[in-house]
């Protein structure tokens, strides 16, 4: 791709990607049964202890992965959050875009893109809330 046709994609994809305000503005009413702390932690992109389903979709956004734990004191499931990082693979004389955006070259030749992935969080629920929270430090 040329360099404008791969900035305008790059554009593009950000502009489709899901934020806490633009989940807000699909469930309104969701949002609005929220309590008031709830509502402030779903603003910032977070979440906390006791929150269900809802509210932490709205918050995060839709899990990456989801895991199911079936154990003799009772199911649970843990939602994944990941990243996916783009960059090229081979040598590359020029900037290139990562964290998420395709990567290009100004100059030089360069591989395939290369990914690496790399899980940002883990939200624990039981009996529908959130119980765990893991993320790094």
């Amino acid at each position: 791709l040329k360099p404008a046709t791969t900035a305008l994609l790059a554009l593009l994809l950000a502009a489709c990607a899901s934020t806490p305000t633009s989940r807000i503005e699909k469930d309104p009413a969701g949002f609005a049964r929220l309590t008031p702390e709830q509502q402030e932690k779903v603003r910032a992109g977070q979440v906390a202890i006791g929150f269900d389903a809802s509210a932490t979709r709205l918050a995060l956004g839709e899990p990456d992965r989801i895991l199911q734990k079936i154990t003799a004191a009772g199911d649970s499931e843990t939602w994944l959050y990941v990243d996916v990082y783009t960059y090229p693979s081979g040598p590359c004389y020029g900037a290139f875009f990562r964290y998420g955006l395709p990567s290009y070259c100004f100059a030089g030749y360069y591989g395939p893109p290369a990914q690496e992935t790399k899980e940002r969080m883990r939200v624990g629920f039981e009996a529908g809330k959130v119980v765990s929270i893991e993320k790094e430090k």
